[in-house]
C-alpha cells in the first residue's frame, strides 16, 4: 500500500516538466542529482541545531548579554491567592471589571489590589529581556553565517544575477556539493524552528510565523525534491539578507545603545522592503511565472511552487504593515520603542491608580490592608452586580 501511494505520489508529471522524467536524474557520468532522500539528513541536523542553540545561549547569548548591558525588570513576587490563581490558570489572565470585583469581594481585597495582582502575576509568565536577547543572538549568528555563506556559494553562479538561468536546462541540472550543504542547513534550521516553538518567545505573530516556518519548509523540501535548487537558493538568500539585521536590531533593542538600535532598525527596513517588495516580486515572482514555462507547458508544480511562493510574498505584506507602525512610530517619537510583536511587560500600577490611591488618602479614606472602604469602587462595583445592574460571568 505505501509503495503504490509513494508510486503515485511520485508521478513524472506531477513534479518535473511535460516528457522529463525522473531517470534524467539519476547520477550518471560523475554528475550527482538531487534525490529526494537526501532530505532525510535534515532531521539529525535539525536535533543538533537545537543542541547547539542552547548551548550557544548558555555560553555565548547570556554572557554577551551582560557585557552590553541587558538587564531584567525587577518584578515583585505576588502574595499566594488560591482564587485569583485558580481563576488566572483556568479562566483567563485579564478579567473583564465586573469579574474583577467580583473576585476581590471573595477575597476581601480591594479592586486595585486584584487588578495589581493579575498585573503582577501576568509578568510572571512573560520572558525576561535576557531570553529574548539570547533567541535574537542565536537567530542573528545563523543568518548572517547563512547569507554571508550563501552568497559565497551563488556569487560566482550566472543565475544570482539573472534568475532566468535558473531555467537553463532544467531539470538535467548536476548538484554542487556546495549548494547541497547550504540547502540542508536551512532546511535543519527551519524544522528546529518549530521543534523549539513551545519554548519560544510567543510573539503576536505567532500564527503567521509558523505559517512561514511550514510554507518554507515544503518549498525547500519540494525545490530539492525537483531539482528547483536554482530558484530555491536565491529565495533563501533574499530572506537572509534582512533576517540577520531584524536579529541585531531586536538584540540592540534589549540594551542601553539606543543609536545603534536605531539605525540597525532603518537599515533593516530599506534592506527588507527592497528585497522582499521589489526584487521578490520583479525578479523571483516574475521569472518562476514566465520564464520558467517558456520552453514547456503548465505542470502541478508549476502552480504548487507558484502558490507557496504567493503565500510566502503575502506574509511579506502582512508583515510590511508592521514595519510601517513601527516606522510611524519612530518618525512620530524620535526612537524605537518597542518591537510590536512583542507582548510588553506591565508597570506594577496602572495609569491613574498611583493618582487614584495618592487622593484616597489625602481624603482620609485609607485602610487596613485587605479591608475594602465601604465607598471604595470595589464597593460600589459589587453593589451594581448584586442589584442585577451588570451581567456577571
Amino acid at each position: 500500500m505505501w509503495s503504490s501511494l509513494s508510486e503515485w505520489f511520485w508521478q513524472d508529471r506531477f513534479w518535473l516538466p511535460p516528457n522529463n522524467t525522473w531517470a534524467l536524474l539519476e547520477d550518471r557520468d560523475g554528475l550527482v542529482f538531487a534525490h529526494p532522500r537526501d532530505l532525510l539528513a535534515a532531521l539529525p541536523l535539525a536535533l543538533a541545531l537545537v543542541v547547539m542553540r542552547f548551548t550557544f545561549e548558555r555560553f555565548v547569548g547570556l554572557p554577551l548579554s551582560r557585557l552590553l548591558g541587558v538587564r531584567d525588570q525587577a518584578r515583585k513576587p505576588v502574595k499566594p491567592n488560591a482564587t485569583l490563581e485558580k481563576y488566572f490558570l483556568t479562566k483567563g489572565w485579564k478579567p473583564k471589571e465586573p469579574q474583577m470585583a467580583l473576585l476581590a469581594a471573595q477575597c476581601g481585597l480591594t479592586l486595585q489590589q486584584t487588578q495589581r495582582w493579575f498585573r503582577r502575576r501576568r509578568n510572571q509568565d512573560r520572558p525576561c529581556l535576557t531570553k529574548k536577547f539570547c533567541e535574537a543572538s542565536w537567530r542573528f549568528s545563523f543568518y548572517a553565517c547563512a547569507f554571508f555563506g550563501g552568497l559565497s556559494i551563488l556569487y560566482h553562479e550566472s543565475w544570482l544575477w539573472r534568475p532566468e538561468m535558473c531555467w537553463d536546462n532544467y531539470p538535467v541540472q548536476p548538484l554542487k556539493p556546495a549548494l547541497y550543504c547550504w540547502y540542508l542547513l536551512e532546511l535543519s534550521f527551519y524544522i528546529s524552528l518549530l521543534m523549539t516553538l513551545p519554548f519560544d518567545v510567543r510573539r503576536k505573530d505567532f500564527k503567521e510565523q509558523v505559517a512561514h516556518h511550514f510554507v518554507t519548509i515544503i518549498l525547500i523540501s519540494f525545490s530539492y525534491s525537483s531539482n528547483l535548487l536554482r530558484i530555491g537558493s536565491l529565495v533563501l538568500l533574499l530572506h537572509d539578507a534582512s533576517d540577520y539585521l531584524l536579529e541585531a536590531g531586536k538584540m540592540f533593542n534589549y540594551t542601553p545603545w539606543r543609536k545603534v538600535c536605531d539605525t540597525l532598525f532603518i537599515v533593516f527596513s530599506l534592506v527588507f522592503f527592497y528585497t522582499r517588495l521589489v526584487l521578490f516580486p520583479t525578479r523571483i515572482l516574475y521569472t518562476t511565472y514566465y520564464d520558467s514555462i517558456a520552453q514547456w507547458d503548465t505542470f502541478f508544480g508549476y502552480y504548487f511552487c507558484n502558490a507557496l511562493l504567493m503565500a510566502l510574498q503575502l506574509l511579506h505584506v502582512f508583515w510590511s504593515c508592521l514595519i510601517l507602525r513601527m516606522i510611524y512610530s519612530f518618525v512620530k517619537k524620535g526612537r524605537m520603542e518597542k518591537d510590536v510583536r512583542s507582548d510588553v511587560e506591565e508597570s506594577d500600577s496602572s495609569d491613574g491608580e498611583v493618582a487614584q490611591e495618592h487622593l484616597l488618602l489625602k481624603n482620609g479614606a485609607a485602610h487596613r490592608p485587605g479591608v475594602a472602604p465601604a465607598d471604595g469602587p470595589r464597593s460600589r462595583l459589587v453593589g451594581r452586580v448584586a442589584n442585577g445592574h451588570t451581567a456577571t460571568t
